[in-house]
């Protein structure tokens, strides 16, 4: 998004906050660290006297708020930490966005809100059921993010996403994970039976969602962005074998897989229905075979970015 951002918008002075936690790495942005229009900053959402003096000093318009603690099994391990960032932090930034009196914020959040469905597709009224602390912790930050419109009019959007995937991904998250163990030489891990499905967008084509939202969406609405494309996590990881092994037989396939134990909760589907987005003229445009395929050569190339690159291949206690 901040490349984006900043080679298509050179009049805009795009600022970039960043903690710079175990899972960023400012090499992903070596290509505009140069450019006059973007200034990086590093700094803590939760540090309410920096985010206060933030947002005094500088001349902000405009909130994109990707901060978060995201991964869904660590969250089960630390869910005091993903409370206090996901959802104090995002407090934070929304009462010093609020005295800044910005132009518009927008929070990302995520598919997992709704929780998991067997055959339900949910639009942006479907209630919210969250079945894990990282869902938990985004749930209740959307809800501070909509008192602060119904209280005081305050412009906010939020966004739900399907799972993204693309370069630049710290390669915890399932795409990254199998691709870079499969090119290491090690095994796909799959949590319980990896029947549970997922729908992948690429990064790309979210980019393009939320430039569409700055332009074009509403004040106080929530907007899935969402893709049709759904695959399980078992076919997921033989896709990726088959790419990148080579492989050419059933259970030479089989061979690069192990299965552990499941996550406490493991919701099967998060099936989302994007209408809101397609009456803004927004579409997904990058097919599954183009998306993944480039995501592969990324990673061959750029695994290690991250400092702790190699952590992410280790595997969690609940699995990995």
């Amino acid at each position: 998004m901040i490349i984006s951002l900043v080679e298509n918008y050179p009049d805009y002075l795009v600022m970039n906050l960043d903690k710079l936690d175990y899972c960023a790495s400012l090499n992903n942005l070596r290509a505009i660290s140069d450019r006059p229009n973007y200034k990086f900053l590093q700094g803590n959402i939760c540090d309410s006297h920096y985010i206060k003096l933030l947002f005094e000093t500088e001349n902000i318009d405009v909130v994109l708020h990707f901060a978060a603690q995201t991964h869904v099994d660590l969250s089960f391990l630390h869910s005091f930490i993903f409370t206090y960032v996901n959802t104090y932090g995002t407090h934070v930034l929304l009462n010093a966005a609020h005295g800044a009196g910005i132009e518009k914020f927008v929070y990302i959040s995520t598919d997992e809100v709704y929780g998991g469905s067997l055959d339900e597709e949910f639009d942006e009224t479907s209630p919210k059921r969250p079945t894990n602390p990282y869902a938990s912790s985004k749930a209740a930050a959307e809800s501070f993010v909509l008192s602060f419109w119904e209280r005081y009019k305050f412009p906010v959007v939020i966004t739900r996403s399907s799972n993204v995937y693309g370069p630049h991904q710290y390669p915890e998250k399932v795409i990254p994970k199998f691709i870079s163990l499969l090119q290491h030489n090690r095994k796909c891990c799959i949590h319980g039976t990896g029947r549970q499905m997922r729908n992948f967008i690429y990064a790309t084509d979210v980019v393009e969602a939320l430039l569409t939202i700055l332009r074009m969406g509403t004040i106080g609405e929530i907007y899935n962005i969402g893709t049709s494309f759904e695959i399980s996590v078992s076919e997921l990881a033989r896709e990726l074998i088959q790419m990148i092994k080579n492989t050419a037989s059933e259970s030479e396939t089989d061979g690069w897989i192990c299965y552990v134990n499941d996550r406490p909760v493991n919701d099967l589907r998060y099936p989302m229905k994007s209408e809101k987005m397609h009456r803004l003229g927004w579409r997904p445009k990058v097919h599954w075979k183009e998306g993944i395929q480039k995501t592969i050569e990324w990673y061959k190339n750029n695994f290690h970015n991250w400092k702790y690159a190699e952590k992410a291949l280790e595997p969690f206690p609940c699995g990995s």
